[in-house]
């Protein structure tokens, strides 16, 4: 039986790589870019950084309730030995071929820049995410196929029924504080390749494969109540803003990253969840995308940075040109080459009708890569 196809989901994963986008440029005009690998504008912009304060806590734990997410809608289909072979092609592959060929490219425009020694550093770079998400993949596969092998369960009634009540999402949020109370994070933001991002991301991907698979009740719990988590978010965030300097204890900033994924689940699926040839077409790029984006980011800040203009019309100009070579990129070079198809996450095979209509992605086939700084 085909289950309903959920396009809020596939959307709020094409609206996580925009707002990733321009999490990355807007580090750029930050006086500490330099110290975590970006290039930096000599005129900072740290008003911009003030929203910014506002994503980080839940931008990327989002990111990881949607693959765990997309994880459950993938064994729907396959058995776990061609799950695991689906995800080491699409996520293994790209993860490898981006150490060796992508991140390398724009450590090399950073040392370019600075008039450094030029070097081959392969690094994970931001596709550390695609590891992390490998990793998950192969530790939880089990539990996933056992609890889809016994559907109808005590355990799939009774998180059903918590997810009923608009408490129910809150008590997830007690896993997310227990993790920041034995990991201690120096910076609750700091997911890249920290044991901190590591667990967090890990307890976001088994409760986004969790959630779908209790059913309905929670999604019209979030639809329900979803002023009520957005508002609580907002209150959260104003404390630790006005009262912490955007550094809240790290039990405070769980719960607030929570808030804010329960508001956008709930407006999500209220006004995202519909079909269109904007989302058809922005679901096969948002992956190839992703795994360019600092290269040509990389190149933009090298272009627009030395020129004598208002920083602000430098943050405009570098990310108009990061988002429009991107996507010229994949529509005539990534999608169109069968070779590179693979290594930037799509699908090996081009459909028969390729060159009249773009390859249609189901979103619940698909599991999320993306990644942060």
């Amino acid at each position: 039986m085909r289950s309903e196809r959920r396009h809020d989901i596939d959307w709020l994963r094409v609206i996580a790589i925009g707002l990733l986008l321009i999490y990355h440029i807007a580090i750029i005009f930050q006086p500490w870019a330099m110290f975590i690998g970006f290039i930096k504008n000599d005129e900072s912009l740290e008003s911009l950084w003030q929203p910014m304060t506002m994503l980080n806590v839940w931008r990327i734990p989002l990111l990881f309730f949607v693959s765990g997410m997309g994880l459950y809608f993938a064994t729907r289909k396959r058995n776990w030995k061609q799950l695991l072979l689906e995800r080491s092609k699409r996520i293994l592959l790209p993860f490898v071929f981006g150490i060796i060929a992508i991140t390398p490219l724009h450590m090399y425009l950073f040392q370019d820049y600075y008039n450094m020694p030029l070097g081959y550093f392969p690094h994970q770079g931001h596709l550390w995410f695609l590891g992390n998400i490998f990793v998950y993949v192969l530790l939880l596969l089990p539990l996933c196929y056992y609890l889809k092998n016994y559907n109808n369960d005590k355990f799939k009634k009774g998180l059903a029924t918590l997810m009923n009540h608009p408490g129910g999402p809150f008590i997830i949020s007690l896993f997310f504080i227990l993790e920041v109370v034995l990991i201690k994070p120096q910076l609750f933001a700091l997911y890249a390749e920290t044991w901190h991002g590591f667990f967090n991301g890990m307890l976001a991907f088994l409760f986004g494969f969790l959630l779908v698979y209790s059913g309905k009740n929670f999604w019209n719990t979030v639809l329900k109540w979803r002023w009520l988590y957005t508002g609580l978010a907002i209150v959260l965030f104003g404390i630790r803003f006005y009262i912490y300097g955007t550094q809240a204890p790290g039990y405070l900033m769980a719960i607030e990253s929570n808030c804010w994924i329960f508001g956008v689940f709930g407006f999500g699926y209220r006004y995202l969840n519909k079909p269109s040839k904007a989302l058809n077409y922005l679901s096969q790029a948002v992956y190839p995308v992703y795994i360019i984006h600092m290269v040509v980011l990389f190149a933009g800040a090298k272009l627009f940075l030395p020129l004598n203009i208002s920083p602000w019309l430098q943050f405009i100009a570098i990310a108009v040109f990061t988002v429009v070579v991107c996507f010229l990129l994949y529509e005539f070079v990534l999608r169109r080459i069968a070779f590179l198809r693979p290594f930037f996450g799509l699908k090996w095979t081009f459909p028969v009708k390729e060159k009249q209509k773009m390859e249609v992605l189901d979103p619940k086939e698909e599991v999320l890569e993306v990644s942060n700084t």
